[in-house]
């Protein structure tokens, strides 16, 4: 059952929240990350892409881009801009896009529930940001971005937070440039935190939602901790990794489009020729073509829309991951007919979250010659079967939104635990 502990949050002061609140860092590249940040001191970019404030041609991965981050953030603290909560809370972040909401409660998981598989991840992760996420959370001594969690929420919890949110103005109220909503409220009440714990308690496992090497990050920094402090209690707040959870039915999964640079030496019309073993294909001229439905997907190529849709025995008889539209697509076209191997290394596929346009995507292709897929969105049931069968997506399967806004809540390491 899931161990999920209130926590005393360092967080921005009212006013200065909507100014504070960044995008994740690796949503933003570091020129997007360097324009942010010039014009915003205030923003977390500061924490996060810390490399903005150093020299251009500065490593990614050099020592001075930590350092530069921890000081930044002790600096945001000192100048009031963040402000240390004395006493453990949880907090109900809500976040609304294009009218529909989503609404979870912020807390601390447990380490050991990562471990045992209690905190159940679908995607594989890599060494080298693995290694860049342990180097910022050990020099920071914090957890400056919160890991994307999803359950079955009990009508327990739900009424709390509804009740909550009726009877207490939010800390934070404001919206982003991207239209995206942002409320906050603290959950101080010695009742209403005991319940949420005993609640979460009850629960047998947590789904990663977004967030994969933030979370392998973390619980590798709180096993390092361990290890230099053997006389740990296990309260200690190391311990623990700063998470927001959501039912997971009111999330939103878009689709993750592919787009290849090139046709891996084949001619258009021998390639488009070569995918009806696999699918029935219908050109759609005049308009980008979106998928409506699972197992098929839109493509563009040579200035021509098509609708592919797998046949059946193509994917019939695979297990659940086999069944995923990302895994046909790279077992009958990325792999054997385009040559992409590994998506996860290769450099001739791009991969592009859904919420930009098919326009985009077809822009994307043109640039090179290439061609673009549009995919149908993973849905959560799928992620969470596939999770608790202990099995993994292929790499970037899933593009959540709204994405979650990093400064907003900031776990401390050294801080005192709860009981």
């Amino acid at each position: 059952m899931a161990v999920f502990q209130a926590f005393c949050a360092l967080r921005p002061a009212a006013d200065k929240a909507e100014r504070v609140a960044a995008l994740p860092y690796d949503v933003v590249s570091r020129e997007e990350a360097r324009i942010i940040g010039e014009k915003n001191p205030d923003s977390f970019l500061h924490v996060d892409r810390a490399e903005m404030d150093l020299p251009a041609d500065t490593d990614l991965y050099d020592s001075s881009v930590y350092e530069k981050a921890r000081e930044n953030l002790q600096n945001m603290e000192k100048k009031g801009i963040l402000v240390q909560d004395e006493k453990p809370c949880y907090y109900i972040y809500e976040l609304t896009r294009k009218g529909k909401t989503q609404t979870g409660i912020v807390g601390c998981s447990s380490i050991d529930d990562y471990i045992s598989g209690v905190v159940k991840k679908h995607e594989l992760t890599r060494e080298d940001k693995e290694q860049d996420r342990i180097r910022h959370v050990d020099v920071c001594d914090a957890n400056t971005g919160p890991i994307f969690l999803a359950c079955r929420y009990t009508q327990t919890l739900l009424d709390l937070i509804s009740g909550w949110k009726e009877n207490h103005a939010p800390v934070y109220d404001f919206t982003a440039d991207d239209e995206i909503t942002h409320r906050v409220w603290v959950i101080d009440g010695g009742s209403e935190i005991r319940t949420i714990r005993e609640e979460f308690g009850g629960i047998p496992a947590l789904y990663i939602a977004d967030g994969h090497h933030r979370a392998a990050s973390a619980v590798k920094v709180g096993l390092k901790r361990r290890q230099e402090h053997p006389d740990y209690t296990g309260k200690e707040e190391f311990n623990y990794f700063l998470s927001v959870v959501f039912p997971y039915d009111e999330l939103t999964i878009l689709a993750y489009n592919r787009v290849v640079k090139d046709l891996n030496g084949l001619e258009e019309r021998a390639f488009v020729a070569s995918l009806k073993f696999n699918f029935e294909l219908m050109l759609m001229p005049g308009f980008p073509c979106k998928p409506v439905e699972k197992h098929c997907i839109g493509m563009y190529v040579g200035g021509n829309w098509y609708h592919l849709k797998a046949w059946e025995d193509v994917y019939k008889n695979e297990d659940i991951v086999g069944q995923l539209d990302v895994s046909v697509l790279q077992n009958k076209v990325l792999s054997p007919i385009l040559g992409i191997g590994d998506p996860r290394t290769d450099k001739r596929i791009r991969f592009v979250g859904g919420s930009h346009k098919l326009t985009e995507l077809q822009a994307m292709a043109d640039e090179t010659g290439g061609v673009a897929f549009a995919m149908f969105p993973t849905s959560m049931e799928d992620l969470m079967r596939i999770a608790d069968e202990g099995k993994l997506m292929p790499p970037k399967s899933t593009w959540f939104e709204p994405k979650l806004r990093s400064g907003l809540f900031i776990h401390k390491l050294e801080t005192g635990s709860e009981d």
